[in-house]
């Protein structure tokens, strides 16, 4: 097996298991609380800590995969993630699991930006975008191979199994990486002051977003970690400025294909984490699909990521990602625009399964090209700091969308409540239950209300609740086109390295002198 096939294998299975965990643990949670006789709070945690630390320490685990050597790094946190996840498996209490996810998360911050820099020191230039659209595709697949695995471990033997499945293939990624050639190594030292500010100013207002929908802005347990956050990531910008050895040069934002790839990744991941979110929530709740229909509902964008990414990326190598990187969102957001078309039924066919196609297409368009155009941008010794930053970006991205619109959705439903039932007389009893119901958006359930006006009040809280989600799907979608604008605007194709021995006939007839060995304006962006 060539060194490539083996570099590009240990970089699928290892993002592989990290995002699995990411989904696989939500259908375990309620036999979790049965076995370890945890409450509400403790099941929060154990999905909250694991994302507390990956999202808040993927810049550090990308600097420290260049000064210290991608494989390593990489080696260190598969092996760090399979030991947590057997310290999972093992727990005897929800405090032991709950620490031992905070501790997954920190070995998955270190493996996930190596798995993208392996693969840029692995692949040539006119590779990475068809690799890293593999790459995309497979772990796409393990996304949704999460929560139906999952289920189905749980039920036939224990949510212990969720975690122990992880042990076979992070063995295989650590044999793999053996067979690689040695690292390649940045010369410089790690910057530990730089590294503690960036995952503090991080891990605060990541914490604050967690927990805000459960406390409120107000509280001091989300205030005082948002506002220190900020606070502290200021801290951490004015200390790379000066800092002999930065952990993140800030130089980086210079160059104009990282920075605009990196604003384009906040708002694309922006839309793609509300769209998910609150679309998987109205199918179920409103739309009356099952917690299986509902998941299985947007299988079609991974089969479409599936098969179009590699295709997408190997033609964003060839085109130039610019087009890709424009189109792509425009078509994903057109594609969201779709839903709105749905009402309370949702019929899958014809109203949902149009939306998920033209999303997915846009979607894959995107992906790829994106990822490679923003690792490419940078020098070879900075990739796994890009793609730490990007992973960082497209997280937090995801967070602060599904938190700052959870609250326009909470007033979108309530306004919409208010709206429906005014000018009906009620009970006091119905009143009072509209009350309660107003504070729950995308819930339909009236059973509460007198039988008399409960058809009255399930028809306004449907009514609501269809405003609502069509409300967060057009946000969802404006986000995702700007995206695409933002790359049409800033994006530029890079200009490509050509040698007269590649060029047709030009062995006889040579390029011109000013193209041989053409310097090139930004280094080749090889995005899949």
């Amino acid at each position: 097996m060539s060194e490539k096939r083996i570099a590009l294998i240990a970089a699928i299975l290892g993002s592989a298991i990290v995002f699995l965990d990411s989904t696989i643990v939500n259908v375990a949670l309620p036999a979790i609380r049965a076995s370890l006789h945890g409450g509400l709070s403790e099941q929060q945690w154990v999905v909250e800590a694991y994302l507390l630390t990956l999202s808040s320490l993927l810049l550090v685990g990308g600097s420290l995969g260049d000064l210290l050597g991608r494989r390593r790094v990489f080696s260190a946190g598969v092996a760090g993630f399979g030991a947590c996840s057997l310290l999972c498996a093992l727990a005897p209490s929800a405090a032991w699991l709950i620490g031992a996810r905070a501790l997954q998360g920190v070995a998955g911050a270190l493996l996930v930006p190596s798995t993208l820099a392996l693969i840029m020191d692995t692949f040539g230039e006119d590779e990475r975008a068809p690799a890293i659209g593999t790459w995309t595709a497979w772990t796409g697949v393990a996304t949704v191979i999460g929560p139906l695995g999952g289920g189905a471990l749980v039920q036939a033997a224990s949510w212990r199994w969720i975690f122990g499945v992880n042990l076979l293939p992070v063995a295989i990624v650590l044999l793999l990486l053996r067979r690689l050639r040695a690292d390649t190594r940045a010369p410089g030292h790690v910057d530990v002051l730089g590294a503690v500010l960036c995952a503090l100013g991080l891990g605060g207002p990541v914490f604050a977003l967690i927990e805000q929908p459960h406390f409120g802005w107000s509280d001091p347990r989300v205030l005082v970690p948002l506002v220190g956050g900020v606070i502290l990531l200021a801290a951490f910008l004015a200390w790379e400025r000066r800092a002999p050895a930065p952990m993140l040069p800030l130089a980086l934002f210079s160059i104009r294909n990282f920075a605009v790839g990196n604003v384009t990744t906040l708002a694309v991941y922006g839309g793609l984490g509300v769209a998910t979110f609150f679309t998987v929530l109205f199918l179920q709740q409103v739309a009356g699909y099952t917690p299986i229909a509902a998941g299985l509902s947007l299988l079609p964008i991974t089969l479409i990521m599936f098969t179009l990414s590699r295709r997408f990326g190997a033609l964003a190598d060839r085109l130039g990602p610019h087009a890709f990187m424009g189109g792509g969102p425009i078509l994903a957001g057109a594609g969201l625009l779709l839903f709105l078309r749905a009402g309370a039924s949702a019929d899958y066919p014809s109203t949902v399964l149009p939306a998920v196609l033209v999303f997915g297409v846009g979607l894959a368009a995107t992906v790829a090209p994106l990822t490679a155009t923003v690792l490419g941008a940078v020098e070879p010794g900075h990739s796994g700091l890009a793609s730490g930053v990007n992973n960082s970006v497209a997280r937090v991205a995801g967070l602060l969308a599904i938190a700052a619109l959870g609250a326009v959705l909470a007033a979108s439903f309530a306004g919409a409540v208010d709206r429906a039932v005014a000018g009906r007389p009620l009970t006091p009893a119905a009143a009072q239950a509209v009350a309660q119901a107003r504070m729950r958006p995308l819930v339909t359930s009236a059973a509460a209300v007198p039988a008399p006006e409960r058809e009255t009040v399930h028809a306004a809280l449907t009514s609501a609740s269809v405003d609502a989600f069509h409300r967060m799907i057009g946000i969802a979608a404006g986000l995702v086109m700007l995206g695409g604008v933002i790359s049409l605007l800033g994006i530029r194709n890079p200009r490509r390295r050509i040698r007269g021995a590649d060029c047709p006939g030009g062995a006889l007839t040579p390029a011109r002198p000013e193209l041989v060995e053409a310097p090139a304006a930004e280094p080749v962006a090889g995005r899949a």
